[in-house]
């Protein structure tokens, strides 16, 4: 997910020089603007997707690996804040991505969650789109603010997902 992903006003010829492809290759794939935005914010999603196992199966713990993919979705979120507003012009169009999004990412959240449980490092009961739907809200505020940090507030968040002791 660290790969360079254009900014949405970012010109097609900027975007085709930075892959290293001609435009017109970058028209015979992707014939719209939104076409491109679609497939960058799609290729993101997948790769959030794919990071959640991989983590669990890495990572010192279950609670770390979830912290280390909740990391990766604020990055997601704060990165493609502004795509929103783009597709909203095409609310069919936005609302299959939601649910593309959805369909990808709660499961992979749940499953982080469920091991962290298991493994009695986070408070069990947990529900995964109510984490995510925090945690997108926390990212909201990032906008235009230089002194509001999402960051820090997820991290109390998911100190805060820890059992009572």
């Amino acid at each position: 997910m660290n790969s360079w992903v254009p900014s949405v006003e970012a010109p097609v010829r900027d975007i085709a020089t930075k892959a290293g492809v001609e435009v017109g290759t970058i028209y015979r794939h992707f014939p719209t603007r939104a076409d491109l935005i679609v497939a960058v914010y799609r290729h993101q999603v997948d790769a959030c997707a794919e990071a959640g196992p991989a983590l669990l199966e890495a990572g010192a713990s279950p609670h770390a690996a979830l912290e280390q993919w909740i990391n990766l979705f604020v990055d997601f979120l704060v990165t493609k804040h502004g795509l929103a507003a783009v597709l909203r012009s095409d609310s069919t169009g936005f609302e299959a991505l939601h649910t593309y999004f959805l369909d990808r990412l709660v499961p992979v959240c749940a499953q982080l969650l469920d091991a962290a449980a298991a493994a009695g490092e986070i408070r069990s009961g947990l529900r995964a789109y109510e984490l995510m739907r925090g945690v997108g809200n926390l990212c909201v505020g990032a906008d235009g603010d230089p002194d509001y940090d999402p960051r820090r507030l997820v991290e109390l968040l998911i100190a805060g997902l820890r059992p009572p002791r």
